[in-house]
């Protein structure tokens, strides 16, 4: 190959390497694009899985309430169906009393016991009489115990609907709080599985470049291989034009020198006047 061919050759080495680095820079542009934007969607990915987490332990700690408001309510509710079988009970029993109560009134029960007794603690009776009134007092102590029990089961159940007020209020309170607590859990857990959507749809695309970027690497791998053999290539041929540019050139010099020096024998054969350079261009050549 003359040294013009080899020229030549560079030149076409030299824009086939321009060639290919080009697509080298156009490739590596894309790419880093695709790993910033997967970068960006893999931070965005992390975000949302922390928002998850939190969502996903807001409404597991509004769940936990749920269960205990559905507990409170149901204890309430038992609560208040026993207490209204206790006031049944106290009822029927009060009517069963009733049966057995006198005609006369509690009031004048008890007026006539007060007056017998103390007629017997302050008036001198024979046997007899105090033994009857003994009598009737016991009998009137007897009657007055059962209004007595009636009174107390009154009592019971006054106390069992206030209690029931009480539990029905309660369980009305732990509803409305359970249905407020139930609507939020809701609304969090859609909220939540939003986000989860979201996130898949994000971590599928930041998978989609991350698979890219390293088709992309493995695409642009042979182009530096031929990058790298065309300037091995190129070096090579260079090598030899430079080489022998240097050896041309150091026939020219010798060529010129051996010129010289034949000029400057002549001269000094024919008796003329050497110059300096001359004259030492003979006696480097001597030595």
């Amino acid at each position: 190959m003359t040294e013009q061919q080899k020229t030549n050759e560079i030149a076409r080495i030299t824009q086939q390497i321009a060639a290919l680095r080009e697509q080298v820079n156009n490739a590596n542009a894309k790419t880093k694009t695709r790993v910033e934007k997967r970068d960006k969607l893999n931070k965005q990915f992390m975000k949302l899985r922390l928002e998850i987490r939190e969502l996903k332990n807001e409404r597991d700690n509004l769940n936990e309430k749920v269960k205990t408001l559905k507990q409170q309510r149901d204890e309430a509710h038992t609560k208040f169906r026993a207490n209204i079988e206790k006031a049944k009970a106290h009822s029927q029993k009060i009517t069963e009393l009733k049966k057995k109560t006198p005609k006369v009134s509690h009031r004048e029960l008890r007026k006539e016991f007060e007056r017998i007794e103390w007629k017997i603690q302050t008036t001198p009776l024979d046997m007899q009489e105090e033994k009857r009134l003994v009598e009737n007092v016991k009998q009137l102590e007897m009657q007055l115990k059962i209004y007595k029990k009636i009174d107390q089961r009154v009592k019971k159940i006054a106390e069992l609907r206030k209690e029931l007020e009480t539990l029905e209020a309660s369980a009305d309170e732990a509803h409305q709080e359970l249905t407020k607590t139930v609507k939020k859990s809701q609304e969090i857990h859609a909220k939540m599985i939003a986000k989860i959507n979201e996130s898949k749809i994000i971590k599928t695309e930041a998978d989609s470049l991350h698979t890219a970027y390293i088709q992309s690497k493995e695409q642009i791998k042979p182009l530096y291989d031929d990058i790298r053999r065309l300037t091995e290539q190129r070096k090579k041929l260079q090598d030899a034009v430079r080489e022998e540019n240097e050896k041309q050139k150091k026939n020219a010099q010798k060529a010129l020198r051996e010129k010289l020096e034949s000029q400057a024998r002549n001269k000094l054969q024919r008796g003329e006047k050497l110059s300096w350079d001359e004259f030492k261009l003979l006696a480097e050549d001597d030595s």
